[in-house]
């Protein structure tokens, strides 16, 4: 593919990935629970990408499915990570339509998604 970084795209979706961990907190701080469940969620798909991008070479797809990414990595998650996916999956589909809007947890359990989302993060970001 002509002109194409990988580095470039790596250091791209990285570093997108830690912004969105960033409004993550604030929103959630700032009781913008379901915003910044959505964005747990876009930090674990933009790392995601950045590792799908070095794994295969290719440019990330415009997917937002946590398990399609996953499974196009060169090292296994632990099957905690991968179960949590689905409960940050909820998050990112449904709170996109008025018609299917998710259940707004509460502030404590809003913050145990974001810790269990950080604590995920910080192990891909090692990888």
């Amino acid at each position: 593919m002509s002109g194409f970084n990988i580095q470039k795209q790596i250091d791209y979706w990285r570093s997108g990935a830690n912004d969105a961990l960033e409004t993550a907190s604030l929103l959630i701080e700032n009781g913008k629970i379901l915003f910044g469940l959505f964005f747990c969620h876009l930090s674990i798909e933009k790392l995601l990408k950045s590792h799908y991008v070095r794994c295969t070479s290719s440019l990330a797809p415009k997917t937002h499915d946590l398990l399609y990414l996953s499974k196009k990595l060169d090292f296994e998650l632990e099957e905690e990570h991968i179960a949590f996916f689905a409960t940050l999956m909820y998050y990112q589909l449904e709170g996109r339509y008025p018609e299917s809007l998710p259940e707004t947890p509460g502030k404590d359990k809003a913050l145990e998604y974001f810790n269990k989302t950080k604590e995920i993060f910080e192990w891909l970001a090692g990888k």
